[in-house]
């Protein structure tokens, strides 16, 4: 990585892992993630069309944009409703930046040269109709691939989630590969690398681990902590793992966890009352732990 000097953020904009840990400390560790799968939506009473999907997601942001720390939108399942889906995306980033409440578009890109610096500029851009207050990033063509997201985000004040260590079973041919000098580990280091250009206690470079990986973080020696960035913890909930879960497997480095819930507080709704409910029961757990 090129020698980096600490960043000065877009004016009047905080870095992102500052604002993040502002927020966690506010209101506490939940990301609500904001999934509207075609089976949520019809549980929901809602047809599987453009009308369906905003109506969920203005929904979700309206009912839990005050519990959560951030929201994270899953853009595939915006994705496969064309423009007019992406449309919506933009709406639910314009709301819930009204509502204030941080933004984690998932939408895990990674790419080379030129094209890397395009979805950059889609995602990460002051003045971009899909800029998010955070990005997820796939650093699988090699991390150093990430720079124009990477550099974009420090001067925009934004930050990215380089996925690390993720919980789908197909993960771990990869992610797990290289043992003591795992791939994981080297992203981990890498993000550590990153962050070194950050003042205060989080930096805006972030790690996605899956919160139910359980002991694969110590059989492969990752130092979250030292990482000194938020990890976003997918899997809480419907996938199973607990509060207590998260606790165990993160350690030392659990003040840095986003437990991110999505299923589990989804299927709470429509009415805004049980999901903001469902959220709040989510929260008390992570604070509990």
């Amino acid at each position: 990585m090129p020698e980096q000097a600490a960043f000065a953020s877009a004016p009047g904009r905080e870095p992102f892992g500052t604002r993040l840990g502002a927020a966690m400390a506010a209101r506490g560790p939940l990301c609500v993630g904001i999934d509207p799968h075609p089976s949520l939506l019809a549980a929901w009473g809602l047809a599987d069309d453009v009308d369906g999907l905003r109506r969920f997601s203005h929904t979700v942001v309206e009912s839990v944009a005050s519990l959560a720390a951030a929201v994270k939108p899953q853009v595939a399942l915006y994705e496969r409703h064309g423009s007019a889906g992406i449309a919506v995306l933009e709406e639910l980033l314009a709301a819930a930046a009204e509502a204030g409440v941080l933004t984690i578009a998932d939408a895990k890109r990674g790419d080379i040269g030129s094209t890397m610096a395009a979805y950059a500029d889609a995602w990460l851009r002051d003045g971009s109709p899909l800029a998010a207050d955070s990005v997820t990033l796939s650093p699988y063509l090699g991390f150093e691939s990430l720079r124009p997201a990477l550099d974009l985000a420090a001067a925009t004040g934004r930050g990215v989630f380089v996925l690390a260590l993720t919980s789908n079973p197909e993960g771990a041919s990869v992610q797990h590969a290289g043992g003591a000098d795992s791939v994981a580990r080297r992203v981990a280091t890498a993000a550590a690398d990153e962050n070194s250009r950050y003042e205060g206690a989080m930096g805006s470079v972030g790690l996605v681990v899956g919160a139910t990986v359980g002991q694969a973080l110590g059989d492969l020696g990752l130092d979250l902590a030292s990482v000194r960035g938020p990890v976003l913890a997918p899997g809480l909930g419907a996938q199973g793992a607990t509060p207590a879960d998260l606790r165990a497997t993160f350690g030392s480095a659990y003040p840095l966890v986003l437990g991110t819930s999505s299923r589990d507080i989804l299927s709470a709704g429509p009415d805004p009352a049980a999901l903001r409910s469902a959220a709040a029961r989510t929260l008390e757990g992570l604070l509990a732990a």
